[in-house]
């Protein structure tokens, strides 16, 4: 006889593929997961840089073109103060 010994298969009982299998559909479900948060987290960043490019664009066109304000009679307000 020789000195080696053959590493035969083992032999898996049911449960243990079954253990196996959903071990790997769990690795499977998990890397698409994390695949799917990394692209909600992309999608969120680029909206934000959009709607900051937005808003910063309004704050430049309103610092050129303030607002005009009309001024309301006072006589409207002195009469309700006096009832």
């Amino acid at each position: 006889m020789s000195g080696m010994t053959s590493k035969s298969p083992k032999i898996q009982t049911p449960e243990q593929l079954a253990r196996l299998e959903k071990q790997r559909v769990a690795k499977v479900e998990g890397a698409q997961a994390l695949a799917q948060v990394d692209k909600q987290y992309v999608d969120v960043r680029k909206n934000m840089e959009r709607l900051r490019a937005l808003r910063l664009a309004k704050e430049a066109e309103d610092a050129l073109n303030p607002p005009v304000v009309v001024a309301k009679k006072e006589e409207g307000r002195a009469e309700e103060k006096a009832r």
